[in-house]
């Protein structure tokens, strides 16, 4: 089932160019992309809506984000908190997570818009450990306080995962999942996003001022550090696949662009086009090849997480290496496909200029390359011995 039809794709793919340059929100691909469907494809029919396995919204991220990479990754973001509720619905610990996961996909299926506030400047722990506050309000909630940075879906969002660590006990700190409700108030969004790349994605910083989160918004509350808890391993599972898929689209969408213009461009030297030139050939089938090689790592990785596979905490650097090979593959494509280009596509009118900038967010979305290879140093070699 897909829900991204050719000509949706290509209205967001035309409006690409105007969001990028007015660095605004893409407020005519997200109503497109509600009334398609979408916001609910990912949610199991029996909260209303159509039931799409992991491996199939990959599939349809890496569509739109051929299309606009920008728009892919900012709703990337809502499709990701879809998939942590269908992951506390199955595997939470108590009635009341299963319940905190039935209400994002019940929510999702109405309407509401989902976004992700994980991310805190300099905070280097990223999902494993907050500089937040979150403070008890008495009756099994909490509020929260800090700074978020890198909050997608800015303008939009009408519901915002949040974390932030209790503590209380400074003995035993604890990192609180929970989500915020727009009109609940106690944050300020900051009017910050002036980016190289990714500009439609609207990433403000979020100021938490005791943003509140009464019992039943609580997903889970859990030890900081690396786990398979239910929420740690949903929020770090479904990041990690569908951020490949997204940069998946973007790369394969470089090498289209380029063999297009290839297509066209000719050599005076050769007195042909460069389509034809062994040189060129030979650089845009090697986009490909590690461009053919990432999707079929993303692919699998998806269909594993679909069918429960057990790999304990090997999840981790497997879930990484599968977004690393995704958007270094694409990197090295768009790379490629500019040096195949040539000149004409330093120029910001062309597509792979902005996909150039666009792909450079990849380079330090978690997992970065420093934390994938200290994760399969650990599998290989053990910890560090001290």
């Amino acid at each position: 089932m897909t829900f991204l039809t050719d000509d949706l794709l290509a209205r967001v793919h035309e409006r690409a160019p105007e969001v990028d340059a007015s660095n605004t929100f893409p407020d005519a691909d997200l109503a497109d992309l509600r009334e398609s469907g979408y916001l609910a494809a990912f949610v199991p029919a029996e909260f209303g809506g159509a039931g799409l396995s992991l491996e199939e919204v990959c599939a349809e991220q890496t569509r739109l984000a051929k299309a606009s990479p920008a728009t892919a990754l900012g709703i990337n973001m809502h499709q990701i908190i879809v998939g942590v509720g269908r992951h506390l619905v199955a595997h939470a610990r108590d009635d009341a997570g299963r319940a905190a996961g039935e209400t994002i996909l019940r929510e999702a299926a109405s309407g509401e818009v989902f976004g992700f506030a994980i991310s805190e400047p300099g905070n280097d722990l990223v999902l494993f450990g907050s500089l937040t506050d979150a403070r008890p309000d008495g009756s099994g909630g909490y509020t929260f306080h800090g700074q978020k940075v890198f909050t997608s879906l800015a303008p939009v969002w009408t519901r915002l995962l949040i974390f932030g660590a209790d503590r209380t006990d400074p003995d035993a700190v604890r990192n609180v999942f929970a989500v915020l409700t727009r009109d609940a108030g106690g944050f300020e969004i900051a009017d910050d996003w002036d980016t190289l790349g990714m500009r439609g994605t609207q990433s403000n910083s979020t100021k938490l001022v005791g943003a509140p989160a009464p019992a039943d918004r609580v997903l889970q509350v859990v030890d900081p550090g690396p786990s398979l808890e239910p929420i740690v391993f949903g929020i770090f599972a479904h990041f990690e696949a569908l951020l490949a898929a997204t940069y998946l689209g973007l790369g394969q969408r470089a090498i289209e662009v380029a063999a297009e213009h290839v297509k066209k461009r000719r050599s005076v030297k050769n007195d042909d086009v460069y389509a034809n030139d062994p040189d060129i050939r030979w650089r845009l089938a090697g986009a490909a090849i590690r461009m053919n090689s990432a999707a079929a790592e993303v692919t699998l990785i998806a269909r594993e997480l679909d069918e429960g596979r057990e790999y304990g905490m090997l999840w981790l650097p497997k879930l990484s290496a599968a977004k690393n090979a995704a958007a270094e593959a694409s990197l090295h494509a768009v790379d490629q496909s500019i040096r195949a280009c040539g000149g004409s596509s330093y120029s910001n009118s062309h597509e792979l200029s902005r996909l150039h900038r666009d792909v450079l967010a990849g380079l330090f979305q978690p997992s970065d390359q420093e934390s994938l290879h200290g994760a399969w140093a650990n599998v290989v070699l053990g910890p560090v011995a001290r």
